[in-house]
């Protein structure tokens, strides 16, 4: 009997090879909906905010989802069959990124908000661990970029520094949320800091905030994080 994984691959396989005989409206919806069996498993979504960060190899990949290489690969196969990721192998190493960041981006981002106004169960995470810890208002992208251009704030990156290497808002310091209660001096005291990391669910900025408040510092989250700051056409470095 053929797995979940295996039912999925032939129903993206299918979907591709549709025959010119069907409407055109039924070729669009049977592709589109390749497209949404790819996005259908949790661990595909991790990989996808991953590549989102920048290129990654899939043993990068496999780490940062606590995936063996071998069912990193396999989902990664389904992404890029459903053409939401691209491969291109370096030397010994296939690296993997998104097939367009601004559409993927937008694609994640527009089922999450469909997910936090109709579920349930994400509403009420977001209400217990992200709304509760943290009262105030995040900051949007546009306000940030703004106070960016006059100087008036500090930008805090707290992702890991591979992430921080690959790409980052431009200006922004890297210090790793793992990192943040040794480092503390090389935040300013009497300057708002606006911190951010992998993205809306990224819970490292969240436990950065509350940390350096504890600390007396002056702090907000962005409202998202690089992905999404990226995908706008805001400045960024690398």
């Amino acid at each position: 009997m053929p797995s979940f994984n295996q039912c999925v691959d032939c129903v993206i396989v299918k979907s591709m090879l549709s025959t010119s005989s069907e409407s055109p409206k039924h070729v669009v919806f049977e592709n589109l909906a390749a497209v949404a069996q790819a996005l259908g498993h949790a661990h595909r979504l991790e990989l996808l905010e991953g590549m989102a960060q920048g290129p990654r190899s899939v043993e990068d990949l496999a780490g940062l989802v606590g995936l063996s290489m071998a069912n990193a690969s396999r989902h990664l196969q389904l992404l890029r069959r459903a053409r939401l990721v691209e491969a291109e192998r370096q030397g010994k190493r296939v690296f993997y990124r998104l097939a367009g960041d601004v559409e993927v981006v937008a694609l994640l981002k527009a089922l999450g908000r469909v997910g936090e106004r109709n579920i349930a169960e994400v509403r009420g995470v977001m209400r217990d661990f992200f709304h509760d810890r943290d009262a105030l208002e995040a900051v949007s992208r546009e306000e940030l970029a703004e106070r960016l251009n006059a100087g008036q704030v500090t930008v805090l990156d707290v992702r890991p520094e591979a992430e921080y290497a690959l790409g980052h808002v431009a200006g922004a310091i890297n210090i790793p949320a793992d990192e943040l209660e040794r480092r503390l001096a090389d935040l300013p005291k009497g300057h708002e800091i606006i911190a951010y990391c992998r993205g809306p669910y990224c819970v490292m900025s969240f436990e950065a905030v509350a940390a350096l408040r504890a600390k007396g510092f002056k702090v907000r989250r962005l409202e998202d994080g690089f992905p999404e700051w990226k995908a706008a056409g805001l400045a960024v470095e690398a």
